[in-house]
């Protein structure tokens, strides 16, 4: 037994690593310089040929006694097996750290972030080496146990507690330095042991096995050494004796959290020589049992597992088969990986409520409709389509009424807009904005509450986050959208630039431009606007586009929200298309007029005693003027209705095609981008999760 530090033999250094450049150095003699040189070659008889003969001679012995190096040996590669999942699992985890930054926090993180830290740093280190160590509680015997397998007195054993205060290494080969000074052992708590040259000694070769503290010490920092160093090892061997086997310190703080390494655990169940007949065996029993409780698999009958036996380190009884045990395990030289697979399948786990859902989130059709719906309502598409329609039959109860009744119609319509009326529906009640402004805040959160159902808690905050970021300024944009929608398909509008009618006491849209008029100090245009998208039914308390066109979303936006659109219109706004019937009825309409003219022209001339009597004749002719007239007007608006609810309809698909397009941009394709970047996440967890967790 000799205490070592493997920083010299790791850097190969000593006389033996002169090779034959020394030999070389002591045939051509030692003089130290080139003048000495030359004087030795003046006094010797051998140099020359022969001594270059003599000097290759002795470079070729020295070549045949050195001993083959290590790495001339066929190695097993512990991280590139065939078919190890580790590296992929690895990387796989890695981009799901990064993709998962913006979204989780770094204590969330934190975890994952060691595991890949840990597993660069082991791969960088030897492969050929497999770190076990040995832990257990206050007097299981552990150290006696480390000295057992080293065949050598190395670490104290005693019987004051505790007996071993910092961690102790014992490497069977050289070349293990590097992971050494990963586990911050010192060197003069190196040590080598005693090898008898037999099989098992030969397959142990690549061993280092190191003895902690006790992981139950009075002493906090012991406890902490126990920790650390356990986190760092390759595996791992539980020592518990009769006494402490089913300590709820061991199960509860080990054992069980590290139920997922059963395959790098050995359980040993140390002092059976204390144990009278078959207690052993029912110690042991119990103690497999407790493991099952903890969830750790135990390998039997050919199963991967942990590994559970029974020893006295004392008697030395079973320690023969546990170091046979050890050095298969040590050949495999998968413990390495094994232990990183593990620790990669631990870190997901940890992860997984943050990463799997319940139920398929998403944005479904039905959730688009919704929310297209909503938001048409919201603009009052459907008032807007009501709107158009009674334009267009109004339009055509102009072309094809009665002069007499259009007369009326006029009358009523410039007594109705007075100038006090114009400056109550210009002061529209402020609740009407509120609510629009609240349909589509309701309708975003109805949104987002459907597409987070199921989400963990990281990525619904996040969903949530990009509809409400989408939803600002969506109001004041389904405003100028639905404007534009407005302009761009020639709305009808009923008013003129300077004056106003009947059909504009029904509209908001008269209503908004007086005002924006009076926003912006240009009384007189009320009847600028108006149209299928700027209408609202009288009294209904349906919000229209009307409302919408002159800015009832955007607050205070009324006043520019007018202007730029009867600009757009040209101050005149474009009527409804007319069908091909209306001339007809037009000039039907015209020939009954004519005849009530001509009827009561004949009569007055008849009154008067220009023409002779007879009245029956000029009675039939207004007779029929006055009854054909309203006759032609009632036919006119029946053959309207049909089109004029396809105007309407055609209205209401434009107004909320475009509200659907605006909440398309600012709300459906952010919240469905977050969605996709969730199912890119989850992609990459699975990847790391679905692998087996052996690493073979």
């Amino acid at each position: 037994m000799t205490a070592v530090t493997d920083q010299g033999r790791d850097r190969g250094q000593g006389p033996e690593h002169g090779g034959p450049g020394g030999a070389a150095d002591g045939a051509a003699g030692g003089a130290g310089g080139a003048e000495g040189a030359e004087e030795a070659a003046g006094r010797r008889w051998d140099d020359g040929l022969i001594a270059r003969r003599a000097a290759d001679a002795l470079q070729e012995g020295v070549e045949r006694e050195r001993p083959p190096d290590d790495d001339v040996r066929p190695q097993v590669e512990a991280y590139g097996l065939p078919g190890s999942t580790l590296r992929p699992r690895l990387d796989a985890l890695r981009e799901l750290v990064g993709l998962s930054r913006a979204r989780l926090d770094g204590d969330t993180l934190a975890e994952a972030g060691r595991v890949l830290d840990e597993a660069s740093a082991r791969q960088r280190l030897s492969s050929r080496h497999t770190v076990v160590a040995i832990a257990g509680a206050t007097g299981s015997g552990k150290s006696t146990l480390f000295n057992a397998l080293a065949c050598s007195q190395i670490s104290e054993t005693g019987l004051r507690r505790p007996t071993t205060s910092a961690p102790i290494a014992c490497s069977w080969t050289d070349g293990a330095a590097g992971l050494l000074d990963r586990l911050a052992i010192p060197g003069r708590l190196r040590r080598r042991p005693v090898q008898g040259g037999t099989d098992v000694d030969e397959a142990l070769q690549g061993l280092v096995l190191v003895d902690l503290p006790d992981h139950d010490s009075a002493a906090t920092g012991h406890r902490d050494q126990v920790d650390r160093v356990l986190a760092l090892v390759d595996a791992v061997i539980w020592v518990v004796d009769p006494e402490k086997y089913a300590d709820a310190a061991l199960h509860e703080r080990y054992l069980r959290p590290l139920a997922g390494h059963a395959e790098i655990t050995f359980v040993v169940l140390n002092q059976i020589d204390r144990l009278p007949g078959e207690a052993a065996d029912l110690v042991l029993d119990d103690l497999r049992r407790l493991l099952d409780e903890d969830g750790m698999a135990v390998g039997e009958h050919g199963e991967p597992g942990a590994t559970v036996m029974s020893l006295s380190a004392l008697t030395g009884d079973g320690v023969a088969e546990l170091r046979e045990l050890l050095g298969r395990f040590v050949q495999d030289r998968t413990a390495a990986a094994a232990r990183l697979s593990a620790d990669v399948a631990a870190a997901a786990a940890r992860l997984r409520p943050v990463y799997v859902a319940e139920g398929r989130p998403g944005l479904g059709e039905r959730t688009r409709e919704e929310f297209a719906d909503r938001l048409a309502e919201a603009v009052g598409a459907a008032a807007a389509g009501q709107a158009a329609e009674r334009e267009w039959r109004r339009n055509a109860g102009r072309a094809c009424g009665t002069p007499w009744l259009r007369l009326w119609r006029w009358y009523e319509s410039t007594r109705q807009l007075g100038g006090l009326d114009l400056m109550a529906q210009a002061l529209a009640p402020p609740e009407e904005e509120l609510t629009a402004r609240q349909r589509v805040e309701q309708a975003v959160r109805t949104l987002a509450d459907d597409a987070v159902v199921g989400l963990p808690a990281p990525w619904a905050q996040a969903v949530r986050e990009a509809a409400v970021s989408g939803a600002k300024g969506l109001p004041e944009a389904l405003d100028e959208l639905a404007r534009n929608a407005q302009a761009g398909a020639g709305a009808a509008g009923r008013g003129r630039a300077g004056g106003g009618h009947k059909g504009a006491a029904d509209h908001g849209a008269a209503a908004s431009g007086a005002r924006g008029a009076g926003a912006q100090g240009t009384p007189g245009a009320q009847g600028a606007l108006g149209g299928p998208a700027g209408a609202r039914a009288p009294g209904s308390g349906a919000l229209g586009s009307g409302s919408l066109g002159s800015g009832a979303l955007g607050s205070g936006a009324s006043g520019r929200a007018v202007a730029p659109a009867a600009g757009a219109l040209g101050g005149r706004p474009v009527r409804p298309p007319r069908p091909a019937w209306w001339p007809a009825a037009v000039l039907a309409q015209a020939s009954m007029t004519l005849l009530q003219i001509f009827g009561g022209l004949w009569l007055l001339g008849q009154i008067v005693g220009v023409l002779e009597p007879g009245l029956v004749a000029p009675a039939l002719l207004m007779l029929a003027g006055v009854v054909g007239g309203p006759l032609v007007e009632w036919s006119c608006a029946a053959a309207a209705r049909g089109p004029a609810r396809r105007y309407g309809q055609e209205a209401e698909r434009r107004l909320r095609e475009a509200a659907s397009g605006c909440g398309r941009a600012r709300v459906l394709d952010p919240v469905a981008a977050e969605l996709a970047r969730y199912r890119e996440v989850r992609e990459r967890y699975v990847a790391v999760t679905e692998f087996s967790t052996t690493g073979r």
